[in-house]
This record gives structure tokens, sequence and C-alpha cells, in this order.
């Protein structure tokens, strides 16, 4: 890999983070978090799933509390005030039309400038990826196309429609993909590496159901030590940086 072009964020006010599961943003997208709120960038966090399907011998409802309470917290570290999970099944996420629709509203909402989720690829670096981020990040590629299309889903943008939501299209600039063949890198301070690092740790019941799971400093510092090597600055997550609009 050679070096990386680091990200300019100018013109972004707005960054919506799409992912399936808690804990999927703490694996070095939260660190970006904190350094966006921390300049006065609005970034909200979308989950598909509460994660219910996570830890074995808990059953999925109690799952589904731990997590979201975990999640809450995790973001609160990162001064990401504004956190929907929705009720997709865990481990069942699908790449189909009610998973677009849902996607694209919660886009037509937020209004984002910029999305940032992970990679879809079936073999995704630490090995074979989830089922659930790979519907995802399918699912969220369409999603932003058709968030900008008038004909589809027409009742999220009529006020006297079966949902009245009275949205209006919108047109998502940047796509932004962790751990895909990355192109670019998102700078990020020292002080935002910290906050990342806690916010991962504060999937306490998550990870200790985790077998071998590494320290979330030793993880999370060494992703945004190589990213910075790579982009020539002391830390950096790698991204693979796609212009939609």
């Amino acid at each position: 890999m050679d070096g990386l072009e680091v990200f300019d964020p100018a013109g972004i006010r707005r960054v919506l983070c799409i992912v399936a599961h808690p804990d999927d943003m703490e694996y070095g997208g939260s660190a970006v978090a904190a350094e966006w709120t921390a300049a006065g960038i609005e970034v909200s966090y979308l989950l598909l799933t509460a994660g219910e399907a996570g830890i074995r011998g808990v059953e999925p409802a109690e799952t589904a509390r731990l997590r979201a309470a975990e999640q809450r917290e995790a973001c609160d570290i990162v001064g990401v005030a504004d956190l929907t999970i929705l009720d997709l099944p865990d481990g069942l996420v699908e790449h189909s039309i009610d998973t677009r629709r849902r996607i694209a509203q919660e886009i037509r909402a937020a209004r984002p400038d910029a999305i940032l989720t992970m990679t879809w690829d079936l073999d995704a670096g630490w090995g074979l990826n989830h089922a659930d981020h790979r519907a995802t990040g399918l699912s969220i590629v369409d999603a932003i196309r058709d968030a900008d299309n008038p004909w589809l889903y027409r009742e999220q943008l009529a006020d006297d429609g079966p949902a009245g939501e009275g949205l209006e299209t919108w047109a998502t600039t940047w796509l932004l993909v962790m751990m895909r063949d990355p192109d670019r890198a998102i700078a990020v301070s020292e002080a935002s590496v910290e906050r990342g690092i806690r916010s991962l740790e504060a999937h306490r019941v998550y990870l200790a159901a985790l077998a071998d799971h590494p320290a979330p400093r030793d993880l999370i510092g060494g992703v945004l030590s190589a990213g910075g090597e790579l982009a020539g600055v002391p830390y950096a997550l790698p991204v693979h940086a796609y212009r939609m609009a």
C-alpha cells in the first residue's frame, strides 16, 4: 500500500455513521467521530440492529438492552448525541428493498454531507466478513442513491402519505468506507485516539464475552498509528472515499 492522501473534511457539516451492530463504529470510526464532533461537525449514528444475537448464553432481549446501553455510553464519550437503533434482526440483515427504504428514510431525515461505514467485502482483511456487515454496506450504497431519487419511497416525501414524514430528497456527497482498499486517511488527534479507545472499552459486557479479543488500546492504537504512518501524520483512519454527488 502506497502513501495515503489526507481526507479534507472542508464543507462537511453533518455526518451519518451507519453500521449493523453496537460496537461496529468503535474499531477506529469512533475516533473520527470524536475528532469531528470536537470540530463542530454534527455526527449521528444509525445502527440497523441492536446486536441481540451477539452473546451466547444471554437471552436476546437482555443482550439488546445491555448493548444499547453500552453503545449510548460509547457515543457520549465521543460527543455523539444522536443515536438511532433500528429493529432489523441481528444476524439476518438482508440487502433488500425494505432495508434500503429504511436507510434512505434516515438519510433524508439526517441530510448528511458524508456517510461513514465499514467494508462490505467478503474478505475483510481480518477474516471473512459478517453477513450483516455485507448486507448493510451494499444496502447503504443503494440507499444513498435512492434517497436522492424523487420517484422512490414517495410516501416519505409526502406530508399526507401513509407515514406523513414530509421529508425531501437528499444527495450525500461522500461515502467513506473503513477497512476497504483505502485511498485516503482521516487524520485524528491523540485526544481523539484516546476517546476512541475509551468508546470501545465501553462495550464491557460484549467484549468480555469474546475470547482472545485484543486490548482496545493495543487494537485501536495500532490501527490509527499505522494509518497515520501511511498518511504522514501521527494518527489517521484509512478509508476509501467515494464521491457520490
